[in-house]
């Protein structure tokens, strides 16, 4: 899509006029009628008819608690309706915040995603422009606006992307090509590499897959004079069968998802390569696919780790923290980052304590904490901190080795898992670790199986510009 802007709404070709609840005077002078049936809730909306015969869609973005989800309006007014809107359409945004001319955008792009990439017959979409009318420039906000909708929507089809397509393998491909686009650097570790190096959980979670594991280390430096100011981890399994503690057959293909945290690291870096901000971030993916196999890895193992901290391995199911494990050691010794953020679909537990509308955040540094909490609700994509206890170290204790990788323990599985990373972070003051297993992928309006949300590309972009750009 395109998007433009203009000082004056033209009220003889299509537009949208965003209205607040109640309000509907402020936008009285654009409406063809002098009483519609309309109150401005909350993403409803309603189609009038000008004297030429244009469009004219009354959309309702409800009150100023729905701000942060103005992008929901605007992208199920465009869902619902693109089809008659032709090549061009207007947006009047005189009665709108930047940050919420921004919104919009989003919205707008996020309503043309398309689930079916791998259909035989794709449904054509067709180029539009939008001009949003405002007396303020908005020449920059539109381009963040479409950046990051663009990236969203990249991100939701790698989640989205069926597992044999989608292998460790074609994410390197994947964010090499992104690197080129954007201009960054990216290096892709192969297995005889990680080798030797020494990515020893990374190998061992991948041994049972035909499809050899990666790490994939992205790095974009927008002030060449600092250190990195933040270094993300993510989760990069492409399929997680369970290995040999196999998860059972419902909602199996599901596990297609599991590098929803990886998806968010490699979108995040693109998204501020494009912006072209002024900080330094490294993005770092460990991504394997968790088969069954002769090879595979088993309960009772004990592995090695990038830390030198060896592992018991309790249950190949819990795989998701032993390649973030990797992760993290390697940012902690070669990076040095002044903030530590993993991202992961890791426990089904943090799906049971917080469901489907946020987030677990653990970490022990209060600021960063109070700051990703309120920028969750900014954006809305929330979360919401859980303990990290010293208590629930005992959970992890191992006869035979340094720390065991699953507790047994049916409560506080999502702490626990935390509990386990941490041991990886050697105490870093700046660490976080986002469990995004409820909210990366679940059920939506605009498909009849669960699909991507594109959680986290706002919240973590938002959350770098807010500890960064002082």
């Amino acid at each position: 899509m395109v998007y433009n802007y203009k000082n004056t709404l033209d009220t003889s070709k299509d537009y949208i006029l965003p209205c607040r609840k109640d309000q509907l005077e402020d936008v009285k002078s654009f409406l063809p009628i002098e009483n519609p049936d309309f109150d401005g809730s909350f993403s409803t909306y309603q189609l009038l008819y000008g004297k030429g015969g244009n469009r004219i869609y009354l959309l309702g973005i409800g009150e100023d608690k729905h701000s942060a989800q103005i992008e929901a309006a605007f992208r199920k007014l465009c869902f619902d309706t693109k089809k008659y809107w032709g090549k061009s359409m207007q947006v009047y945004a005189n009665d709108l915040s930047k940050d919420e001319v921004r919104k919009a955008v989003i919205g707008l792009e996020m309503a043309h995603y398309t689930i079916g990439e791998f259909r035989s017959k794709k449904e054509k979409q067709t180029k539009l422009s939008v001009t949003f009318t405002s007396t303020s420039s908005l020449k920059i906000i539109l381009d963040e606006g479409k950046y990051t909708g663009e990236t969203i929507n990249k991100i939701k089809a790698l989640v989205d992307a069926p597992p044999n397509i989608k292998t460790p393998e074609f994410l390197g491909k994947w964010a090499q090509k992104s690197a080129e686009s954007a201009k960054y650097k990216c290096t892709v570790l192969k297995p005889a590499e990680l080798k030797k190096q020494g990515f020893e959980a990374v190998l061992s979670v991948g041994k049972g897959s035909i499809n050899k594991p990666v790490v994939i280390i992205n790095e974009y430096k927008g002030n060449k004079n600092k250190k990195i100011d933040v270094c993300l981890v993510g989760k990069g399994i492409t399929f997680d069968s369970g290995g040999l503690s196999i998860k059972p057959s419902t909602n199996l293909h599901y596990m297609k998802s599991d590098m929803g945290g990886a998806a968010v690291v490699l979108g995040v870096v693109e998204l501020i390569a494009k912006l072209k901000l002024n900080i330094n971030v490294t993005g770092i993916v460990c991504s394997a696919e968790n088969a069954v196999d002769a090879e595979s890895y088993r309960p009772g193992d004990v592995i090695n780790s990038y830390s030198g901290k060896t592992i018991e391995i309790i249950d190949t199911d819990a795989e998701g923290r032993l390649v973030l494990a990797d992760g993290l050691s390697y940012a902690v010794k070669n990076i040095k980052p002044e903030y530590l953020i993993d991202l992961a679909t890791l426990t089904g537990s943090v799906v049971r304590t917080l469901g489907y509308h946020a987030a677990g955040m653990f970490t022990n540094n209060a600021d960063l904490a109070e700051t990703t909490s309120k920028i969750g609700y900014k954006v809305h994509e929330r979360v919401w901190q859980l303990p990290m206890f010293e208590d629930y170290e005992s959970d992890l204790h191992s006869d035979v080795a340094d720390i065991r990788n699953f507790s047994g323990n049916p409560l506080a599985g999502a702490t626990n898992a935390a509990k386990f990373l941490e041991a990886f972070t050697e105490d870093h003051d700046k660490w976080m670790h986002l469990d995004i297993a409820g909210v990366s992928f679940g059920s939506s309006s605009y498909a009849k199986m669960k699909s991507a949300s594109g959680y986290g590309i706002q919240l973590i972009t938002e959350l770098i510009k807010e500890k960064t750009l002082k």
